[in-house]
């Protein structure tokens, strides 16, 4: 079954070039034949001339060997486009299954990626992907060719004793148990060992990353995760090496039983020719046809036995292809509103994240009118950020309904509702590209062009500072490109907050959007943002009270729970938590 679905995806990938393989293999399979039978010719002849004197049949002799050379230069010719053929087709599987694994990347569930059984799948699928599948047709093209060629020389030893035929066999396969053996203990101390390469690997970033290397630096840091990293690949190189040596242990025996059959064969084959039952040109093409013919069966068995470790290590890859998202698009989608009328409702809505025991949201009931501006608030951890996942449809919830103008969120096409949402959460990303680019993101389907960019940047407070670059909108951000601009942490966020904007979205979600700008940099965003939400339903989550009040209705989370509602005035006379925490957050003014 696996066999067939990698070579599905290289036939899908590859057609013509799977093709030419196939031919070219059926051609190298049969050519070897024909030396064999040309220096049993060439043999007979010479001793014909030597024994009798003759040299008028030098010509023949001479005829024999161009016929050789020629036969020979096939050969190699074959050889050669063979190798380009299969090198060509390598490159473009790898770059189909990386396309593939980038689709479905993208396409699984968030929920996926908080999930450290997800990663060990993905890092297994990552590692088979790029050759696998291209390396499990070569097996099977290699089967082919060694089998065409194994019944030729097959065919040719059973012309001369059977018993030849059955040592032939006897030669190859202790070999072959012994590959299937070790794959299967490789492949199952590869799945065991999984998590403790990805621990590794993250050591290794911790190490080369930007990102880390202040703190690696200041705290003193580079030692200690040098030391892990050494201490973790210690432990999978002496394990992997302890494989290979029992692997090479039973090799050498192997090997010694096939030799002993090998010359044992050529011993009686010297033997028949000894007693005159053949020729001296029949004895070396006998001995060159079993050599070759053990060849042609140990890499029949070899591919066999590595379609077999192929087939095992397909399993990770298809673990990976076969995960089924849970977020999915309706059968018959409704139509987005053209226009919000009435706003967003959630309507008993409860949610629990797979990889927590307990619920990140309990029993949410709210509204959000259109044209309204909603802040949430609440300690870290009470739900807010979860309530604006489960309003893109990262996440669907465990019960109740979030409905935009009375229709379930769920009956929308997902690629349909999330581009009518505009949407900036706190775990922003930085992508190193110019500055138009990183801007333009945020309404890719629309590809805005320069004074929508340049209106978003105005609006987020960024435009004079993209503007005082050296190539302007064109200089590219961070430092992983030659000529790139690193931008403090607060100008990073306002180029995020500007890719917001420049989407015209009717639905606007900012997650702590002004987290790492001053005071009076965070009013200006709000004061401009006040006026690019008008006629729009905003929901904001914040800390910063300034910019909460700001709102007109807020909500105060706790626990997953809604405990309070209202106004800014109203919060306060209420007296609750709301109030507790505006006081503790003013004091600290005063």
């Amino acid at each position: 079954m696996m066999l067939g679905r990698a070579v599905s995806l290289v036939w899908k990938s590859s057609r013509g070039l799977t093709i030419a393989n196939l031919l070219l293999t059926l051609l190298q399979g049969l050519l070897p034949l024909i030396p064999l039978y040309l220096m049993k010719l060439l043999i007979d002849s010479v001793e014909e001339v030597i024994s009798g004197g003759n040299t008028s049949s030098f010509g023949h002799i001479g005829l024999l060997i161009g016929i050789m050379g020629g036969v020979a230069l096939l050969m190699a010719a074959a050889k050669a486009l063979a190798g380009i053929v299969e090198q060509t087709q390598a490159r473009i599987v790898t770059d189909y299954m990386q396309d593939i694994l980038h689709e479905k990347s993208i396409g699984v569930d968030l929920a996926y990626y908080e999930d450290s059984r997800f990663y060990d799948t993905l890092h297994r699928a990552q590692s088979e992907a790029p050759f696998r599948p291209t390396s499990i047709v070569n097996g099977l093209i290699r089967t082919a060719q060694s089998c065409v060629s194994l019944l030729a020389m097959v065919g040719l030893l059973l012309s001369f004793h059977w018993i030849v035929a059955v040592v032939l066999l006897a030669a190859a396969l202790p070999g072959v148990f012994v590959k299937l053996k070790f794959s299967r203990i490789f492949w199952k101390w590869q799945r065991k060992r999984t998590e403790t390469e990805r621990r590794a690997w993250y050591k290794h970033w911790l190490i080369t990353s930007v990102g880390h290397a202040k703190e690696l630096r200041l705290f003193g840091l580079g030692e200690y995760f040098r030391k892990r990293y050494r201490d973790l690949r210690t432990i999978l190189r002496e394990e992997m090496l302890g494989i290979a040596r029992r692997k090479a242990a039973a090799d050498l025996g192997t090997q010694a039983v096939a030799t002993v059959l090998v010359y044992g064969s050529l011993a009686f084959i010297a033997w028949q020719a000894f007693g005159g039952l053949i020729t001296i040109g029949g004895m070396v093409m006998y001995f060159q046809a079993f050599q070759k013919g053990l060849g042609y069966l140990r890499g029949l068995l070899g591919s066999l036995a590595g379609l077999y470790e192929g087939n095992l290590f397909l399993s990770n890859l298809f673990d990976f292809l076969d995960i089924e998202p849970s977020v999915i698009d309706p059968p018959e989608p409704e139509p987005f509103p053209a226009s919000i009328s009435r706003g967003i409702v959630f309507d008993h809505v409860s949610f629990g994240y797979p990889s927590g025991n307990s619920r990140a949201l309990d029993d949410i009931s709210l509204s959000v009118r259109q044209g309204e501006m909603l802040a949430l608030v609440g300690e870290n951890g009470s739900g807010k950020t979860t309530l604006v996942k489960l309003l893109c449809r990262l996440y669907d919830p465990v019960s109740g309904i979030i409905s935009v103008d009375g229709i379930p969120i769920r009956d929308f096409g997902i690629a349909d509702l999330r581009g009518n949402i505009s949407v900036i959460f706190q775990d922003y990303a930085r992508y190193h590209l110019t500055a138009g680019q990183n801007i333009s993101l945020g309404d890719i389907q629309h590809t805005p062009d320069e004074s929508a960019i340049r209106e978003a940047a105005v609006t987020a407070g960024t435009d004079s500072l993209i503007s005082n670059l050296p190539d302007g909108y064109n200089t590219v951000l961070g430092r992983w490109f030659k000529g790139g601009k690193e931008l403090s942490t607060g100008e990073w966020q306002k180029i995020a907050l500007a890719r917001a904007f420049v989407r015209n979205a009717p639905i606007v979600i900012l997650d702590e959007p002004t987290s790492a700008l001053d005071a009076k940099a965070e009013q200006d965003v709000f004061i401009k943002f006040r006026e690019l939400v008008k006629g729009k339903t905003a929901v904001v989550i914040s800390h910063r009270f300034s910019t909460v009040r700001m709102a007109d209705r807020i909500a105060v989370l706790h626990k997953g729970r809604i405990i309070e509602h209202g106004t800014h005035q109203e919060l306060i006379d209420i007296d609750g938590m709301y109030r507790e925490m505006y006081t503790i957050q003013a004091s600290a003014y005063s």
